[in-house]
């Protein structure tokens, strides 16, 4: 009897797979059986690239006439410690009576080139129908749709064509810079930080970001604070007063002046101070006073990088660690598939969203999660998310956001207690956007006192809308009663809201064309303020979002979306950062410095490759291999470029020698 074959991602894949198909196999080494169907798994990679001693044993040893190696005949192998599984999942592709093989491996890039290796391995029973099985989460429904709607394999060559080209490219300029750097700089290196010896590890991702990093603990130090000089003056009446601060503006007589630091403050104390006694005796008059209304709606659903900084923030936990809970979470079904970059719904599942939400309501036993969705119920919010921001087919390459399946509650209970807290913060993201939006009355009004500005404004939150469940930070509460004078946020981080409330009530009172009474004059002192450090959430976001580092306005909009490294893999390029040594991350703060190390391997690579530091560099080749995923350009313009690329870089670096 002809049979169909699945492979999966791993065992417990595996399993989900066979209930689903109520398959009443039998179980045997490394695989299900039954009338019907068998199911194999992989246990993430079974096979791998070959190193450079495996093509010529002459090349273990690092000589710069070796270099450049790029194959053209590449060789892979199966990995020594899952050969026994290889083995199995060979055979089973090979039987005669396997008349259609499912690819069940993790829907993405990397799960395609796992399943891509194995294939290319084992020579599959030529015979056999090939088809792709790719699903959003681990439902039973979204499994079986999977397996019903599943295509045939040759449908996703272009993505295989990108995952064998990302590991090419990783795998020639580690080692051909690794090699290059090493046999150049490595004993300079090692004497620096006073190690026996150095090899230098290069990676297209990780000196990127270790430039990144560098770079911006270099800012720090040298950073010197410059003090500056506000004016804040103070109007009304005693005991219902408003402060604004004063700003310069083309009628001011110190526009361009060079007694100023910015357009809000003075360099020295004694020029704001002469400037306040000009000031003396001169009307105030309200030149603006305006109300008005603002709506604010609930940010975006979650996609990786959102939430692995978000728990970063939230329980100072590394995003590889956030990466493995949400798999879990994904696996017990709970969550939709993780690894993904985008951060809104497709029509499809927006049609069909009120299965998640039931699913949430009957099975999610949190108290205050059911006390949002009987509120969503109570005051009819609307579940109609087509026209909404939250629903963009155009912004979802793989998979769409991460957001409850509304099922796998049999497995919570057993989950661990930081696995439910951070499925929580996934639940209230998705609740939020069904909320209302948040609203807030403004009131801004503007001081003339002879032809000198000053501005303040003020803003009070008399709907909550989504806010109820978002439960703001403190600093972002406070600013639901606030009136501040409008400030510099980048150089001054506090602000004058005294009384807020008050002084709102006294704002909403103004009357353009009004004079107001002058209390008083003052400075404030203000300086500038360095950079932050990042954390090991924020530069996952700062990795997404490499694009944007980029000064050149067109190649900046040519690589829009692309990223350094991908959703599944970043957390994994700072694990390694911390493993070789190249930066530290404070286990308690999560904030990220270099060691001395990983300064003189980036003094090095600024000095001899400095286009490896630059984001441009990185996000263009993820923009060339999303290009190929997309069919958009061919897999061999793509490796020619990348071949040019290596051989005049090492020509240039050996001349320079």
């Amino acid at each position: 009897m002809a049979k169909k074959l699945i492979i999966t991602e791993k065992p417990s894949v595996a399993m989900e797979f066979a209930k689903v198909l109520n398959t009443n196999g039998t179980r045997k080494d490394g695989y299900i059986e039954s009338d019907e169907w068998i199911i194999t798994w992989c246990v993430g990679h079974l096979v791998t690239m070959s190193y450079p001693e495996k093509y010529d044993e002459n090349l273990k040893f690092w000589r710069l006439d070796t270099l450049p190696f790029i194959p053209t005949d590449w060789k892979y192998e199966v990995i020594p410690n899952v050969q026994k599984q290889f083995n199995i999942v060979s055979g089973l592709l090979q039987r005669e009576d396997v008349e259609e093989i499912y690819n069940a491996g993790d829907s993405g890039r990397e799960g395609e080139y796992i399943q891509r290796l194995v294939f290319m391995m084992s020579n599959p029973n030529p015979n056999a129908k090939m088809k792709r099985v790719w699903i959003d989460s681990q439902t039973e429904d979204e499994i079986r749709r999977g397996i019903n709607e599943a295509k045939d394999l040759k449908e996703y060559d272009s993505l295989s064509d990108a995952a064998y080209l990302r590991a090419k490219e990783d795998y020639l300029i580690g080692i051909n810079f690794s090699r290059l750097l090493s046999i150049i700089f490595g004993r300079r290196i090692a004497k620096n930080i006073d190690e026996d010896k150095v090899s230098i590890s290069v990676g297209r991702v990780m000196t990127c970001v270790l430039g990144m990093v560098v770079s911006r603990e270099r800012e720090i130090n040298n950073f010197v604070k410059t003090p500056y000089y506000k004016i804040i003056g103070n109007f009304g009446e005693e005991d219902s007063s408003f402060k604004a601060e004063w700003k310069v503006t083309e009628e001011s007589k110190m526009f361009n002046s060079p007694q100023l630091y910015n357009e809000t403050g003075f360099k020295k104390i004694e020029d704001a101070q002469n400037f306040i006694i000009s000031l003396k005796d001169k009307k105030a008059i309200v030149s603006e006073a305006k109300k008005s209304k603002q709506k604010e709606n609930a940010p975006l659903l979650f996609n990786l990088a959102e939430i692995q900084n978000e728990c970063t923030k939230r329980f100072k936990i590394k995003p590889d660690e956030t990466l493995e809970i949400i798999q879990n979470l994904y696996e017990k079904k709970l969550v939709t598939y993780p690894r993904t970059d985008a951060r809104v719904l497709s029509t499809a599942v927006s049609k069909v969203i009120g299965k998640n939400l039931n699913g949430l309501v009957k099975g999610f036993n949190d108290e205050e999660v059911q006390g949002y969705l009987k509120k969503m119920v109570d005051e009819k919010y609307s579940t109609d998310l087509a026209k909404t921001k939250y629903v963009d087919d155009s912004k979802i390459t793989d998979h769409y956001a991460i957001i409850p399946t509304g099922q796998g509650y049999e497995n919570y209970d057993k989950l661990p207690d930081l696995d439910k807290q951070i499925y929580k913060v996934i639940v209230k993201r998705f609740i939020q956007i069904f909320y209302p939006p948040a609203e807030f009355s403004k009131v801004s009004a503007t001081i003339l006192v002879d032809k000198e500005q000053f501005s303040v404004s003020g803003k009070v939150c008399v709907k909550q809308g989504y806010l109820e469940i978002a439960k703001q930070p403190k600093k972002d509460t406070k600013n639901e009663k606030d009136t501040d004078a409008d400030t510099e946020k980048s150089d001054d981080k506090k602000d004058d809201s005294e009384n807020q409330e008050t002084n709102l009530d006294i704002l909403t009172k103004l009357k353009k064309g009004s004079e107001v009474n002058v209390i008083n004059y003052e400075t404030k002192n203000a300086e500038t303020s360095p950079p932050t450090r990042y954390n090991s959430g924020s530069i996952i976001l700062a990795m997404e979002n490499a694009g944007k580092l980029i000064e050149d306005e067109e190649l900046r909009e040519q690589i829009k979306g692309a990223g350094i490294g991908t959703s599944a893999t970043r957390g994994g390029i700072i694990e390694k950062l911390e493993r070789i040594k190249y930066i530290n991350i404070n286990s308690k703060t999560q904030i990220i410095t270099p060691t001395k190390k990983g300064e003189a391997i980036y003094d090095v690579v600024e000095g001899s490759m400095p286009d490896m530091l630059n984001p441009k560099l990185t996000a263009s080749w993820e923009k060339g291999l999303d290009m190929v995923a997309k069919k958009e350009i061919e897999a061999g313009e793509f490796m020619t470029k990348l071949e040019s690329y290596i051989k005049a870089k090492i020509n240039k670096l050996v001349i320079k020698r």
